[in-house]
């Protein structure tokens, strides 16, 4: 046909006739294994750790290691220096006599009972001189125990006088507390404060717990302490040089 086009020129390299294609092939593959041998060049934080650093540490780590663990018992610890001894510390045993007299073994346990009333009445008894009343030197103190047991034990309320001085507050119930330590308290309150020199037994603090669950329930007033309490209470009568053993109470010679 006249009109159609002779293609096959067109699907041939659009080369210059003086073209050497062999040779330009060969310099490609040339420049190409060039390249290949040059070191690359890699982003900044990114380039390989060479071997020989990796070896180097190792041999440092190695070195120090054997050097620090010849240095002595580095890797053994204990938080007492070599050749510490522990002290041998007081058992509770040993924090003070076992046996003694009645009165210093009511004292030491009454103290600690007393702790909780030295808010209002003070570590010395002298209370505050406004709301509180002095327990040294008062006559409610020294004076007979059943009423002294009964204001503990139930509490106080309604106007009281002590020393000369009339004292409106109310006083919270101690209640309850057992024989031996409504024992202690008392003696302890009579001889430090007032050096009253006698002991109030646990047998006569049973019998003052006894009264005190017969009555109803509330504070105590001061009339009814002195119509129905006004008394030394009933009980054994303890020499308070008596040698009894601390914890039991129990004289010493009947252990």
């Amino acid at each position: 046909m006249a009109d159609s086009k002779d293609t096959s020129k067109t699907s041939q390299p659009d080369l210059e006739d003086s073209t050497n294609v062999v040779e330009k092939h060969e310099k490609v593959l040339e420049l190409s294994a060039s390249q290949a041998r040059e070191n690359q060049i890699s982003e900044t934080g990114m380039e390989p750790v060479s071997l020989w650093v990796f070896l180097a540490s190792a041999i440092v780590l190695l070195i120090g290691g054997g050097v620090l663990g010849a240095g002595g018992k580095l890797f053994s610890y204990s938080p007492h220096p070599e050749g510490y001894t522990r002290p041998e510390f007081a058992s509770d045993a040993d924090t003070g006599p076992t046996i003694g007299p009645i009165l210093e073994a009511l004292s030491k346990r009454g103290k600690n009972i007393y702790a909780k009333c030295s808010g209002c009445h003070g570590s010395t008894g002298n209370g505050d001189g406004n709301q509180y009343p002095p327990l040294a030197g008062s006559e409610w103190v020294t004076g007979s125990t059943g009423r002294l047991a009964q204001i503990i034990l139930n509490g106080l309320s309604g106007p009281i006088d002590v020393a000369g001085k009339t004292y409106n507050g109310n006083m919270p119930a101690q209640a309850p507390l057992t024989s031996a330590e409504l024992a202690a308290v008392m003696t302890y309150i009579r001889n430090e404060f007032n050096d009253v020199g006698d002991v109030v037994s646990v047998e006569q603090a049973a019998n003052a717990i006894k009264d005190y669950e017969s009555r109803p329930q509330g504070a105590i007033t001061v009339p009814e302490l002195n119509a129905d309490h006004d008394t030394m209470l009933e009980g054994e009568v303890v020499d308070p040089s008596t040698n009894v053993n601390f914890e039991t109470l129990q004289p010493a010679a009947a252990e």
